[in-house]
């Protein structure tokens, strides 16, 4: 329901003998609601690449003549949504560098690109109008080009990389991930016969029949090749994992930090059913997807049954992905449709998992409302948002967050629903079950545990406390 887009999916692969491109594409596959903009895969034989990019859903993307062109016992994948503006296939990834000797896929987001710019500046080599993904190339590709080894040059371009960042690239003989100091975004290692997968989330490690090994520390770089997986440690951990990725990002299927995503769901959904004891309240409704583990932790909580009074039409995209805000208006109608017969004179309990503009929540209330529902109960399963994010998150502008200016109450009035509750940003702490200083809370708090530099100036913290 959320109107956040995601933050990207990538993957690598290594093993001779495995069809690699083939467990790349089921991998992205497995990956797709990380991004839905566009694609691409690249692959090595050991002697040169082979690439293939489209905008789309991965199932558009790739035919099965793409697949069998993609050769090699390598492979990199990555969907893509767009974090700094643009069409679907501008800087679409992996990107490739100009020597097409190495490629490299990022999923993540650097508020600041400016040791990177200085940094190529000073040897003559930065290029206009580069991403922030185009500018690690660029200084790795440097690095390389002075001599160093793939696994030397990452080690050196490194500190010159301020954000968030999980990274896999390669070059014709190696695969290698690296995961930002904060861990930021998740990345996890697996293997699959004699061969080795690195994915953004577990989903895609276990669709393509793998064995989850670990997850990737952060501050960490693993190298893989015909020796077998090299780690080393870049830069001390100090993991700071982003909070969203427990809310709404990740797949339920998925594990994180050793925590399966279905079971921190239900968790919010009980700890919920423990802040907000709502009275006289007929059924609970779960805003498919992300809310149903939600909804089934409040009702056995609360002893409350569940009603699935929201159909989604799951051939829609999520709402987010439309770029205009004229096609955008249309998609609750399409995505989501009441049941009147099971809403008819019903007092509702509607669980979400975040509120961002608001557009989407009051026309779905309105609709509610419409097709019978006496009352509309809003639970929220984060804390009210109220400041933008910079690692990958595509938050609006502050002012387009409607909890940045509105109050809880004026926020229920905006939407029209009789009562709003958020979950506490300690009862959803609680519920994932890691240390409160191992989360980025950034989107609920303002504070930002990697420094945003140039861009601090964007936030503001004169927002409503209640």
């Amino acid at each position: 329901m959320s109107e956040l887009k995601e933050k990207c999916g990538i993957v690598g692969i290594y093993g001779k003998g495995l069809p690699i491109s083939k467990l790349a594409f089921f991998s992205l596959f497995a990956l797709q609601h990380r991004g839905q903009e566009a694609s691409g895969i690249t692959t090595s034989n050991g002697k040169r690449l082979f690439t293939h990019k489209g905008a789309g859903l991965v199932s558009q993307v790739y035919t099965e003549k793409n697949i069998k062109d993609l050769k090699g016992h390598i492979g990199i994948g990555h969907n893509r949504y767009s974090t700094s503006g643009g069409s679907a296939l501008d800087h679409a990834q992996p990107v490739i560098n100009k020597k097409e000797t190495f490629a490299l896929a990022h999923n993540g987001n650097l508020p600041s690109v400016r040791a990177l710019e200085v940094f190529l500046a000073s040897k003559k080599a930065l290029q206009k109008n580069r991403s922030d993904s185009e500018l690690v190339t660029d200084t790795i590709e440097l690095y390389i080009k002075e001599g160093n080894s793939v696994e030397e040059s990452v080690k050196k371009a490194y500190p010159l990389i301020t954000g968030a960042f999980s990274i896999v690239m390669m070059d014709k003989n190696n695969l290698i991930a690296v995961r930002d100091t904060y861990g930021m975004r998740p990345l996890a290692l697996g293997k699959i016969n004699d061969g080795y997968i690195v994915a953004s989330e577990t989903c895609a490690i276990k669709t393509i029949g793998a064995t989850i090994i670990r997850e990737i520390k952060p501050g960490e770089m693993i190298i893989i090749n015909d020796k077998g997986v090299t780690s080393v440690q870049l830069e001390k951990s100090t993991p700071k994992h982003d909070i969203f990725e427990y809310v709404y990002f990740a797949r339920p299927d998925s594990v994180l930090n050793g925590k399966l995503i279905y079971d921190v769901r239900k968790n919010f959904g009980k700890m919920l059913a423990k802040e907000y004891k709502l009275k006289n309240i007929d059924c609970v409704v779960p805003v498919p997807d992300t809310a149903t583990p939600v909804s089934l932790g409040y009702s056995q909580a609360s002893g409350i049954p569940i009603e699935m009074a929201l159909v989604k039409n799951r051939y829609v995209h999520r709402t987010f992905i439309e770029p205009d805000k004229k096609s955008r208006k249309h998609s609750v109608a399409l995505k989501l449709i009441p049941l009147p017969e099971v809403l008819k004179d019903k007092r509702i309990a509607v669980i979400d998992d975040s509120i961002v503009r608001g557009n989407t929540m009051k026309r779905l209330v309105g609709s509610l409302f419409k097709n019978g529902a006496r009352e509309v109960h809003l639970l929220i399963s984060s804390p009210p948002i109220r400041f933008p994010d910079f690692y990958g998150m595509d938050t609006p502008n502050q002012n387009d967050l409607i909890a940045s200016h509105k109050t809880v109450e004026e926020i229920r009035k905006f939407l029209g629903a009789t009562s709003v509750n958020y979950l506490s940003l300690n009862g959803l702490i609680e519920s994932i079950g890691l240390p409160k200083d191992h989360l980025s809370t950034s989107c609920f708090t303002g504070v930002y545990p990697i420094d945003l530099k140039e861009r601090k100036d964007e936030v503001s913290y004169d927002v409503p406390n209640k």
